[in-house]
């Protein structure tokens, strides 16, 4: 765990040093596929850059970089990569909502084998090594003992994704759970899925570096994940990735079945 633990340390003070004072203090521009970016992204990543090559010799990939550059490190590092997301939910960045974090992984031959994701205005660490379970500041995840009905389930879904409209249309008018959520971070709605705090997920397309450390710390929560494609999650396109995924298996197999038939 001592790797695990230096990340962290890492990931917690580039917040500190790097991030929050640019909180509300900077401004937006757009990029060329209508997300936004800030001064904050960029001095994120490089400070990752710089600090986790000294944790454990590897690249580091992260979002602000030309896809050039992102397929050259993926393609020549199977070995060992660091995968960055340095501000994931800037649009609530940079308009004063706290739903936003740091994300880092490292992916061996394609797997995450180590997953953080720092939300610095709740403080709150949420971190897995494969082998060795998930975590949210000691505790272990999930955090709820209990489990809802699919009547009272709470469902992370981001429908603008959804390649297929019957797909959209059906979440939209008989979906199965109880209410449907969507904040504008997937990797912490990743965390909140293996917390215990959502009960399905549902994403018709995330990049690397939204579902890298992400779905290292559901899996050791004992959550279940698929994408809309196969059911080897880890086996689908790297680029652009869906997933379906619950915290409790039973009512994974129901949200899986019910997906499936409404695509």
């Amino acid at each position: 765990m001592q790797v695990l633990e230096q990340v962290m340390q890492v990931v917690r003070d580039v917040a500190r040093q790097e991030v929050m004072p640019r909180f509300l203090r900077v401004g937006k521009t757009r990029k060329d596929d209508g997300s936004l970016f800030t001064e904050a992204d960029m001095a994120c990543q490089q400070a990752l850059g710089e600090k986790l090559p000294a944790v454990l010799p590897h690249p580091v990939l992260g979002e602000e970089m030309t896809r050039e550059e992102q397929d050259a490190l993926w393609l020549g590092n199977p070995d060992g990569l660091w995968v960055v997301d340095p501000i994931d939910g800037t649009t609530n960045f940079v308009n004063g909502l706290p739903y936003f974090a740091i994300s880092v992984a490292l992916m061996v031959r394609g797997v995450s084998e180590l997953g953080v994701i720092y939300n610095p205005v709740s403080d709150e660490m949420f971190y897995a090594r494969r082998g060795q379970g998930a975590w949210l500041n000691q505790q272990r995840l999930p955090l709820k003992t209990t489990r809802n009905s699919m009547g009272d389930a709470i469902a992370a879904v981001e429908v603008k994704y959804l390649r297929s409209g019957k797909l959209a249309a059906r979440m939209s008018s008989v979906a199965p759970f109880g209410s449907q959520r969507s904040m504008g971070s997937s990797t912490l709605d990743w965390c909140f899925l293996a917390a215990g705090r959502y009960d399905l997920y549902l994403h018709g397309g995330q990049r690397l570096w939204d579902y890298a450390a992400g779905a290292v710390i559901l899996e050791e929560a004992g959550g279940r994940l698929a994408s809309l494609n196969t059911d080897d999650y880890w086996s689908d396109t790297v680029w652009k990735r869906s997933v379906i995924a619950a915290i409790d298996p039973e009512l994974y197999g129901h949200w899986h079945r019910w997906v499936r038939a409404n695509q």
